[in-house]
Formats: C-alpha cells, structure tokens, sequence
C-alpha cells in the first residue's frame, strides 16, 4: 500500500489558497518571511513557519495542503 508524505514546505498557491489572497499577495508573504527569519532566496519556507508567522493553526494549515 502506497502511503503518501506530507509536505512540509509552503509555496504561495498554498498561501493564495489558505488566505483568498492574490498570487501576488502570496508571495509577498513568502518574501516577508524570508526577510524576518533571515533566509536566503533559495531557501524554502515551512508550513511551520507559515502557521507561526500568520497565526493560523498548524492543523489547519496542514488540512489545506494535503494532497
């Protein structure tokens, strides 16, 4: 039985999809959080991230990028 992974990185169609927001609006999140955690632009951001910096549940995060 095949088992899918979770992700644990966030891209900004995640972003787009959570918050009703623009693309572009989303990744100016991303950019946002680059820049406060001090990350390189080839760096990834983490749903974990994602959820501390927006302040929704980690859980609820989670039910939006489960494929």
């Amino acid at each position: 039985m095949y088992h899918r992974k979770k992700r644990c990185v966030i891209y900004p169609k995640d972003i787009q999809l959570i918050t009703g927001r623009s693309a572009r609006h989303a990744q100016d999140v991303v950019a946002k959080i680059k820049r406060l955690l001090q990350k390189r632009s080839d760096q990834y951001v983490t749903v974990h991230e994602f959820s501390d910096f927006s302040g929704i549940p980690l859980e609820l995060v989670m039910q939006f990028i489960d494929d």
